[in-house]
């Protein structure tokens, strides 16, 4: 890199208004990498126009650039018309992205690297954690819905699916809003709009166990009666199973929880497990990181395996 490292400093590249990203040249090297990065990690981008790779990965690396909000800067390199940089890099096959620090190269990849391994790329250069728009707005959603602000909690939801509309923590967060201020045929209209290889995930697989414990709660009845005829005979399982699902479909789940696990305690095998059916379905509406879905599991594994 002689040669290059004595050529005169130039603003000629062409630069996003950020600053962030920019195109250079033999002429703007030295500036806009080297010395550039004595103050933030510079990621260098060799491409063509030829390269098809290239077109799939300069995007994916502007966007997380940008979102990295300053904490590393992109410049790209087209070796066509930047031939002496190329051979002096040992340029040999692109897409090629080396890192620099402090003026020298310190870390690199070739190829067409899927978004999240760009992230973990630039967290590796002390970028820290790359966080997009749709992570922030997700993090605004669910904390919204925590605290019971549901308008917030839509809106949020609503607005990552105008980015990625199927992604599936935002389609099953938007229909667990909807179930939770009563509107059961939204949110059955919300996971409508689930593509068939999101069915199973988390997010939304919760809400379909939700939606279930509401629609068994109606068919089971009120609390306050479930809960005397329980009492009057401990023995009727079927009216604890009833007890159960009403307790679940009114937010009580540690006591739903303990009812269920009574019937497996007492007969496990009962009407074809439907206890243990019926926490499973618990389970899932609650999601594993429930403290009350992590303890019913442990008390389930005692019953079914003592």
């Amino acid at each position: 890199m002689e040669t290059i490292l004595g050529q005169k400093k130039s603003a000629d590249g062409a630069a996003s208004p950020d600053g962030l990203i920019k195109d250079s040249s033999e002429r703007t090297f030295v500036a806009d990498v080297l010395e550039a990065s004595k103050e933030v990690p510079v990621l260098v981008d060799f491409w063509a126009p030829w390269c098809g790779p290239c077109k799939q990965l300069t995007p994916v690396l502007e966007k997380v650039v940008r979102e990295a909000k300053g904490a590393v800067k992109l410049v790209k390199v087209n070796i066509d018309e930047n031939k002496r940089i190329a051979a002096q890099m040992r340029i040999q096959s692109i897409p090629a992205v080396y890192a620099f620090r402090n003026g020298q190269p310190i870390d690199g990849f070739m190829g067409a690297l899927k978004e999240s391994d760009v992230r973990e790329f630039i967290k590796r250069l002390g970028g820290g954690e790359v966080v997009s728009p749709v992570e922030e707005l997700l993090a605004i959603a669910e904390e919204a819905a925590k605290a019971g602000d549901l308008t917030t909690a839509a809106q949020a939801f609503a607005q990552i699916l105008q980015e990625e509309p199927q992604n599936p923590v935002a389609l099953g967060g938007l229909a667990r809003t909807y179930l939770a201020s009563g509107d059961a045929t939204r949110a059955k209209q919300t996971l409508a709009m689930v593509p068939p290889e999101h069915q199973s995930h988390a997010s939304i697989a919760a809400v379909q166990a939700q939606l279930k414990l509401a629609d068994q709660a109606e068919a089971a009845g009120d609390v306050a009666p479930l809960k005397a005829e329980v009492e009057a005979n401990p023995g009727d399982h079927q009216r604890r199973l009833d007890y159960a699902i009403a307790l679940a479909a009114h937010g009580k789940s540690e006591e739903a929880i303990g009812e269920l696990l009574e019937i497996v305690r007492s007969d496990r095998n009962w009407n074809e497990g439907a206890a243990r059916k019926q926490l499973l379905t618990v389970f899932e509406a609650l999601g594993a990181a429930d403290p009350a879905v992590q303890n019913g599991r442990r008390k389930l594994s005692s019953l079914l395996f003592s």
